[in-house]
C-alpha cells in the first residue's frame, strides 16, 4: 500500500508542476491515503542540487490537496529560486515526504535537547517568538553532527548559531519519503 500512496504522490507533484508549464498530466495512481488529511514536503532537484522544498508541518487539508500546492509552491514560489522553467522540468527529480504529527520535547537545556535527536531519524522544528523553521530528517546527511544541525536550524530561523533560550520550543517528527528514480 505504501509503495503506491509513494507513486500516487510522487506523480500528483509532479502533474502540479507539469499543468503550470503547460505540459501533458501523466495517468495519476490512486490511493485512499491521499483524501485523508496528511502533511508533506516537496522537495525538487536538479543535478543533486535543491532546486526547491516547501511543505506543510501540519495536516490541514487532505494529503492530495498537500502534495499538489506544496510542489507548486517549491517549484514556483521558493524564496531562494527563480521560478522552475519548462527546460529545468525535463531533468528535475521530485522527492516527497510523508510527516508524522509533531511530538513537542521536553528539555533542561541545549545540550539535553542535542543528547534527544536522532540523527537520520527527526525532522526539527525550532520555535522561538515569531521566529521559526524546520528541517527534515535528511538534513541529517548534510549536517550530521547535533550541535551544527541545530545551529543551522536557529540561522534559518533568523537567529544567531549561539541562540538558546529557555522559552524557545523544540518538536520532532519523523518522514517516510519517496524520490523519483530518474528524472522524467
Amino acid at each position: 500500500m505504501r509503495v503506491e500512496l509513494g507513486k500516487a504522490l510522487l506523480t500528483q507533484a509532479r502533474n502540479a508542476i507539469a499543468l503550470q508549464l503547460g505540459e501533458a498530466p501523466l495517468p495519476e495512481p490512486d490511493s485512499p491515503e491521499l483524501r485523508q488529511h496528511g502533511a508533506c514536503f516537496v522537495t525538487l532537484t536538479l543535478a543533486g542540487k535543491l532546486r526547491g522544498c516547501i511543505g506543510s508541518l501540519e495536516a490541514w487539508r487532505t494529503l492530495g490537496e498537500d502534495v499538489r500546492a506544496n510542489a507548486s509552491a517549491a517549484a514556483f514560489r521558493d524564496p531562494r529560486f527563480t521560478p522552475l522553467t519548462r527546460e529545468e522540468f525535463a531533468h528535475l527529480r521530485v522527492e516527497v515526504s510523508l510527516l508524522t504529527r509533531p511530538q513537542p520535547m521536553a528539555f533542561t537545556s541545549e545540550a539535553d535537547a542535542l543528547a534527544q535527536l536522532r540523527p537520520g531519524i527527526d525532522g526539527v522544528i525550532f520555535e522561538q517568538g515569531n521566529h521559526r523553521s524546520t528541517f527534515l530528517p535528511q538534513v541529517w546527511e548534510d549536517l550530521a553532527d547535533p550541535r551544527l544541525f541545530m545551529a543551522q536550524l536557529k540561522i534559518k530561523a533568523g537567529l544567531p548559531p549561539s541562540f538558546w533560550s529557555a522559552e524557545l520550543k523544540l518538536s520532532r517528527y519523523q518522514v517516510q519519503k519517496w524520490q523519483e528514480e530518474n528524472p522524467s
